[in-house]
């Protein structure tokens, strides 16, 4: 099974716990507003792996996971591979080594199978209700409450990610009913607010794309770490 890949990134802190490589694969059906891997959306072909040289690679940084290290699959959206993610999952659960799946749940509406793999489900959470995900992605948020009822179901551990954006969702309106989207989730083992950031924006201009949040500042880390206290009192 071969997947196209984006990039990968040895030494990761951030992406699941511990040390970690993470794999960004290519392809993405949203078009978020925030986006900062344009480069991603397309099926473009970048570094081409089958599902054993990708493992293979993993295994030479697995000395250093430690105890909760190991490999997270990120993008663009893995689920668009689903075979050759499923195969790779598998490889990796054979080495032991943990897995982490951060992803949009934007996928083909099959994730049993791939979830039977995952250790913990990265959850990026876009919009709350349809009319603002729309807004947000261009798409309809059916698919992504579908992954999110696989994982319920599959009893994955989650973590939540939440990008605050200055005007869009850095309110207090919209920090309580993200407290009631995820208060009925199981398995909730943290809560992320990442606070919106232009580094992404120079590559819509070298891509030749228009930039649709044009004019709205970074958002101030200070104010997002009040909201996630207000988020977390609630």
């Amino acid at each position: 099974m071969i997947g196209n890949i984006n990039s990968i990134e040895t030494m990761g802190l951030v992406d699941g716990p511990g040390i970690r490589i993470v794999v960004f694969l290519q392809g993405c059906k949203l078009r978020c507003l925030f986006c900062h891997n344009p480069e991603m959306w397309n099926n473009e072909i970048k570094l081409q792996m089958t599902s054993e040289e990708l493992v293979r690679r993993i295994l030479k940084y697995k000395n250093y996971f430690d105890d909760n290290g190991g490999v997270t699959f990120s993008g663009g959206e893995p689920l668009l591979q689903k075979d050759f993610l499923i195969e790779t999952l598998k490889l990796c659960k054979t080495c032991n080594i943990h897995t982490a799946l951060d992803t949009s749940g934007y996928g083909d509406g099959e994730y049993d199978e791939i979830l039977k793999y995952v250790d913990l489900v990265i959850f990026d959470v876009k919009a709350l209700d349809n009319n603002k995900y729309r807004e947000m992605t261009s798409r309809n948020i059916d698919e992504s409450l579908n992954f999110l009822d696989a994982c319920q179901r599959n009893n994955k551990k989650m973590w939540i990610r939440q990008v605050i954006v200055p005007g869009i969702n850095d309110n207090i309106d919209y920090i309580k009913q993200l407290k009631e989207f995820v208060r009925p989730l199981k398995n909730i083992e943290k809560v992320e607010f990442l606070p919106y950031h232009l580094m992404g924006v120079n590559k819509y201009k070298e891509l030749g794309l228009k930039y649709r949040l044009d004019g709205v500042p970074e958002m101030n880390k200070e104010k997002c770490d009040e909201l996630y206290k207000v988020f977390q009192t609630i």
